[in-house]
């Protein structure tokens, strides 16, 4: 049985989405500003800072699986996650604060960068997927699932937006500084507080649920066990097809924020206030995806939301370019040019935020799945899977970044004025060709996720022993969404 049956009490819904603040903090540093520190501030390669995070992504490969089926099978009387979410917190800081003033002498080599990424993403998955296994745990509800990935959305959103904030006006409040290395000494510190915060913080709000000894004993652990139930796990034809198009939307968003620098920079000429403004806008998107995406699955479903969303991303975020391309643009730096670039950018924000928010919640049905045909329930060890697409993907949109800029023969510490329009508009023609190809693939993918709605509430009340609800005598999309016992609100002992 879930910890929670019928509606969500509100404080659990903010306490539970304010652990991923700490996911936030990481996403914005290491979509936004890790590339542009190593290359531009340190001197390194971009080719050699995008290898290294793609390497580091070997061993998360090996090691995320685990930490996942490690988080399912702990058996102590605070339950599986919360022993997890109170240790990790303290190592990830420490190393987050390192990654940011590097220990090392010179410049840092390929294998230095290497060890602080692993180092980061390794302690990461350790409290963000016993964190985020808790939404199939906490209700088994369609609609109740995604409320909860939405406050977790909006508040991972809200930590890396206030970063932001923080580095365009106290860390990194201008061009100039954002190419010397004080200022992300001072974002690392920061953020390695926020991170420990937010993760503990969460967890011991929500110990009072969750902290329940496990029904089941798990049995004892083995490497040849452990990795034969990942790879079953990991074969379940609902999570294959999660993964091809989550993979693909993943890398798209991460190559749209490792970029964002370069084009604001050397292409839409910003000033120091449009840098200032640039995280309210994407603040704005968010508030905006949160309010929409509830209404949006309960008239299509979590599937076609998200194929939606991709597409509808693609042409708001490359519709500026084309007009660019074809001279129907205002004089870039201009305030009409900050403005109207400002405007499509909240549209294809939303859009693409609820692709990710979609995809990432159909997660939580493949539980069920699993749950029917195996009887095992492997929570962590399916969000760990999620986790490893997610960083594969901000690490291969990084990767897709540093390649666009390598082959653009972009000099590190080049001012803003003195790039060629040439190098230019080689930068807008290869973001907008690799920004099609994976919206493209990503919306083929999510929109045939095999688990409708129906689906999963038949697996939930096979599950609870008592019929399934009947089919809606109404084809109206909201009133198929109602709930049946709107009035339950219990919590399980």
């Amino acid at each position: 049985m879930p910890f929670v049956t019928g509606p969500l009490p509100q404080r659990l819904k903010l306490v539970h989405g304010f652990g991923a603040v700490a996911f936030g903090v990481k996403d914005s540093g290491f979509s936004f500003f890790l590339l542009p520190f190593y290359n531009l501030v340190l001197g390194v390669d971009a080719s050699t800072v995008g290898a290294a995070l793609a390497a580091a992504l070997v061993i998360d490969a090996l090691v995320d699986p685990l930490i996942g089926h490690l988080s399912d099978r702990t058996y102590t009387k605070w339950g599986r996650r919360l022993p997890w979410l109170y240790l990790a917190p303290w190592p990830l800081a420490l190393v987050w604060t390192m990654l940011w003033s590097p220990p090392f002498t010179g410049t840092p080599g390929f294998w230095d960068i290497v060890a602080l990424a692993v180092g980061v993403r390794l302690l990461l998955s350790a409290c963000e997927v016993p964190s985020v296994s808790l939404v199939p745990e906490i209700t088994d509800d369609y609609d109740d699932r995604t409320t909860l990935f939405r406050y977790r959305f909006l508040s991972g959103w809200l930590g890396g937006l206030l970063m932001m904030v923080l580095t365009f006006t106290v860390f990194l409040p201008t061009p100039q500084s954002q190419l010397q290395p004080e200022g992300y000494a001072s974002y690392g510190l920061f953020g390695a507080a926020l991170i420990a915060l937010s993760v503990i913080g969460s967890a011991a709000a929500q110990h009072r649920i969750v902290a329940q000894l496990p029904e089941r004993r798990p049995p004892p652990f083995s490497i040849t066990g452990a990795f034969a139930e990942i790879f079953d796990a990991f074969r379940e034809k609902a999570f294959v097809i999660f993964a091809l198009g989550g993979l693909a939307a993943y890398v798209l968003q991460g190559m749209t924020f490792s970029i964002t620098q370069y084009v604001n920079l050397y292409v839409w000429q910003f000033s120091e206030l449009a840098f200032q403004l640039y995280p309210a806008v994407l603040f704005l998107s968010v508030v905006l995806m949160f309010v929409i995406v509830g209404p949006l699955h309960r008239r299509w479903g979590k599937p076609k939301s998200a194929a939606l969303g991709a597409l509808v991303g693609l042409a708001f975020y490359c519709s500026p370019y084309v007009f660019y391309l074809a001279g129907a643009w205002p004089t870039v730096g201009t305030t009409a040019s900050t403005a109207l670039l400002y405007g499509f950018l909240v549209c294809a924000n939303t859009a693409s935020v609820v692709a990710i928010i979609s995809a990432t919640s159909m997660v939580a049905e493949i539980v069920e799945a699993f749950e029917e045909r195996t009887g095992q329930r492997a929570e962590g060890t399916f969000y760990a899977g999620n986790w490893l697409v997610q960083k594969c993907a901000t690490g291969g949109g990084i990767l897709l970044t540093s390649l666009i800029v390598q082959s653009i023969d972009l000099a590190p510490g080049t001012p803003q004025t003195e790039v060629a329009p040439e190098t230019v508009r080689q930068l807008v023609w290869l973001f907008m060709l690799a920004a099609t190809v994976l919206a493209s693939i990503a919306a083929f993918w999510l929109a045939r996720f095999p688990i409708s709605r129906e689906q999963h509430e038949a697996r939930v009340a096979a599950r609870r022993g008592r019929p399934a609800p009947p089919a809606p005598a109404t084809a109206d999309p909201l009133d198929q969404a109602v709930r049946a016992d709107p009035d339950a609100h219990t919590i399980t002992p």
